[in-house]
């Protein structure tokens, strides 16, 4: 008897320290009641300790921890030889160790603590009721009710014949206290007969009132949540607009007063529209209505002048941005130049490593920026050219009716319409596809009229198809034609400039023939420009690096060349500026990766030294 009530007192230790692994049970007090509670107490007084209960909380009301109940026993204190000051933690792999219960009419002994835990069912939603097996034959529902009044209240039990019964219990957190009690052995007084003994086994139990409870509480659950839904749709859900009035004579005239009004303008035209559209325009009121759609249209100058002024905030925005952006461009140059000039050998020998390597990289990052905004403002200047450029090819177009211009024009006219018969084909597929859709939906007393219009579209289909590719036909003969126009004027220029190469070196040869200082090869080599084309072309690209101060590459050049004839080579143009060194000057720009040649028009400055 003394050894079980020391496993007690240790079980009592581990089970307060580890809350995760101790039954719950605080909530309704379980002081569970003994057969024999004055024993106990002695018992247990005599190892000199405190009588505890399930939940570790004194049974006896009027024990003091800090007293020994018997004279000659010290208290019990953290200080005590073996006991620490904070309990060892339990590991968590560590079974849980149950023990004896005492009730009025029975005792319920623990099970192996060895032994797995006894094996469960799924848990159904909502559950309350418990499933209790291995009961005493002799056992009545007196004896289940003090067994398990302790876990909770009890709503209901149903007793079988067969030595089990179903609990229905109050709460759901109610059902895993009782779960606790699966696998105890339990014995009715102190009689060891068979029938007064059993082993319990406690389960869920499915029951249809839980279930129902359950499903009552989640549809309650679930109108609550689309109540505040609703509600929270309705706090975000933009106001309405205010209603249009009905038309009267007294409305009309308000309306017609607020159209000269600016501020009130936009809601006098949704009212006038509202009006028209419910059809309030009749023979009595269309003179009032004109009179209100004239006052409307008297905005449209209105409008048109602050679209123009509003044009004009941005043009001059525009110059200033470009303004200012080329004032920051050149301070950046400036600031460049500065660290070139700091990067020269006079300079640089009386850096120290640090300060050298610090200009190095302020020098590149003023490089970076300087060509971020040049960049932005070739941009800016390249738009207003393509601007220029692209009135400048329409008023040349408008002049200019040559058989190739109309050939071009039957092209492009060619493919709309090509495009546009593409368009209404896949229009009629869409359509047929639609009809045939609805034939397969629609009652069978309807396909006469659907067939036939099945066979109606199929025929406009099919015609629509032979014209596209009639047409597609002639756009590629148009095309093939054009192809030829382009050709044989090609050859026609190719001819052309052979002529004037001709009369070019016949010129040659005749002032050659009068200065005998200078020989013949010498005069032609001597002379870099061969054709008018090659003059053209310096024309053009001297115009092009005129406005551009900073220079351009020679892909920026050819880019803009293309746009004039596609067949223009980069090498040719490239060797074209290399030969005119008072014309052209190359340059090379940046430092490192961002290394870069550029072109700049010195023609000014060629003429002085020429």
């Amino acid at each position: 008897m003394q050894r079980d009530f020391i496993w007690l007192w240790v079980y009592e230790i581990g089970f307060a320290a580890d809350n995760s692994r101790t039954l719950n049970v605080d909530s309704t007090a379980m002081t569970l009641p003994m057969s024999d509670p004055t024993a106990w107490a002695t018992a247990m007084n005599n190892l000199g300790m405190a009588p505890l209960g399930i939940a570790g909380q004194p049974i006896l009301p009027d024990f003091d921890p800090a007293l020994g109940m018997m004279t000659g026993i010290p208290p019990i204190t953290p200080m005590m030889p073996g006991l620490g000051i904070v309990p060892p933690p339990i590991p968590p792999d560590m079974p849980v160790v149950k023990e004896i219960i005492h009730c009025k009419s029975c005792t319920l002994f623990p099970p192996n603590p060895n032994l797995p835990p006894p094996a469960t069912r799924e848990r159904p939603p909502g559950c309350k009721t418990v499933f209790v097996g291995g009961l005493p034959e002799n056992g009545t529902e007196q004896i289940i009710v003090e067994m398990f009044e302790q876990c909770g209240e009890i709503i209901a039990i149903r007793k079988s014949k067969k030595n089990f019964c179903h609990i229905r219990f109050a709460e759901e957190y109610m059902v895993d206290k009782a779960l606790y009690l699966s696998g105890y052995r339990i014995r009715l007084g102190s009689s060891t007969d068979k029938k007064d003994t059993g082993r319990l086994h406690v389960d869920f139990a499915q029951a249809r009132d839980d279930l129902y409870e359950w499903e009552c509480k989640q549809r309650m659950l679930a109108r609550e949540e689309r109540h505040r839904r609703r509600l929270e749709e309705e706090r975000l859900r933009p106001p309405s607009p205010p209603p249009v009035v009905h038309y009267s004579d007294h409305e009309c005239s308000v309306v017609a007063e607020k159209l000269k009004d600016d501020s009130k303008f936009s809601e006098a035209v949704q009212t006038l529209l509202t009006w028209i559209e419910r059809g309030e325009v009749n023979r009595r009121s269309a003179n009032n209505f004109y009179s209100m759609i004239q006052s409307a249209n008297s905005h449209v100058r209105r409008l048109v002048n602050e679209k123009a002024s509003h044009e004009k905030d941005m043009e001059e925005a525009k110059e200033k941005f470009k303004q200012a952006l080329s004032g920051i461009l050149i301070q950046f140059e400036q600031i460049v130049a500065v660290y070139h000039s700091a990067s020269k050998q006079k300079a640089w020998d009386h850096f120290t490593k640090a300060q050298r390597k610090n200009i190095s990289v302020w020098c590149k990052q003023a490089e970076e920026i300087r060509n971020i905004h040049n960049d932005e403002l070739m941009g800016i200047r390249r738009e207003e050219e393509m601007e220029m450029s692209d009135d400048e090819i329409e008023e040349t177009t408008e002049t200019k009716e040559t058989e190739e211009s109309a050939l071009v024009s039957q092209a492009e006219a060619l493919k709309e319409e090509n495009d546009s018969l593409r368009w209404q084909l896949d229009a009629y597929r869409n359509e047929v596809e639609l009809l045939k859709q609805e034939q397969g939906k629609a009652p069978k007393e309807d396909d006469p009229n659907k067939e036939q219009q099945l066979k109606l579209l199929q025929q406009a289909l099919q015609g629509m198809q032979q014209h596209l590719l009639k047409v597609q036909e002639e756009y590629k003969r148009k095309e093939a034609e054009l192809e030829k126009v382009k050709d044989d004027k090609l050859q026609m220029e190719k001819m052309l400039e052979n002529l004037k190469e001709k009369e070019s070196c016949a010129s040659v040869l005749c002032t050659s023939s009068q200065d005998s200082d200078y020989p013949l090869e010498k005069t032609l080599n001597s002379s870099p420009i061969k054709s008018e084309r090659d003059i053209l072309l310096v024309g053009i690209i001297s115009t092009f690096l005129h406005v551009h101060p900073f220079g351009a590459s020679i892909e920026y050049i050819c880019s803009y060349l293309h746009r004039l004839d596609n067949k223009i080579c980069t090498s040719d143009v490239e060797s074209l500026m290399s030969k005119l060194q008072h014309t052209f000057r190359q340059e090379m720009t940046g430092v490192g990766a961002s290394l870069e040649k550029r072109w700049k028009f010195c023609g000014f400055e060629g003429l002085k030294l020429t």
